[in-house]
């Protein structure tokens, strides 16, 4: 039986090669000169650090200009609340999503048996399974997807006949 998954995957490389490029324009650009800002990054957080909220709004708008120009969706970023450090420093947490969440996937799950199309959808850990009869009934529900959902980014991975 066809069947493909509903995944919601970043490029772990190409977030890295985001953030070291954010930190190379931040080291070269003249407004930064002096300041201690930087991203730092561990596996899938990223934590902004900056002198004030200012310099902060500019270091978020460096940090998605390089994940769009790596093409890293910027849907996967999800940016925490910021926090007074030491004196007038900041730092915000940000976080790389990963996997449908369990609301994501119920609103998967719901939109494919509400279309009516001969599919079965079930949630599989961070993932959602579509499998049917026909390639052309997956082909629909991958269209319906890609129309429907718009606030996380989606790929269609392992499709089998």
């Amino acid at each position: 039986m066809p069947s493909f998954d509903v995944v919601s995957e970043s490029d772990p490389i190409e977030v890295r090669n985001a953030v070291d490029q954010a930190n190379r324009e931040i080291a070269n650009r003249f407004d930064f000169k002096g300041s201690d800002a930087r991203i730092e990054q561990k596996e899938r957080e990223l934590t902004a650090f900056a002198d004030d909220d200012f310099r902060l709004g500019q270091l978020r708008d460096v940090l998605l200009a390089r994940c769009a120009k790596r093409g890293v969706d910027v849907r996967f970023l999800d940016f925490g609340a910021v926090q007074k450090t030491g004196g007038d420093k900041v730092r915000q947490p940000i976080t790389v999503r990963h996997g449908v969440s369990s609301d994501h996937a119920r609103k998967i799950v719901r939109l494919v048996k509400d279309s009516r199309l001969k599919v079965q959808a079930g949630i599989q850990g961070d993932a959602v399974r579509i499998s049917g009869a026909k390639r052309d009934e997956l082909q629909s529900a991958i269209a319906l997807l890609k129309k429907a959902i718009t606030d996380v980014p989606l790929s269609f991975t392992n499709f089998r006949d």
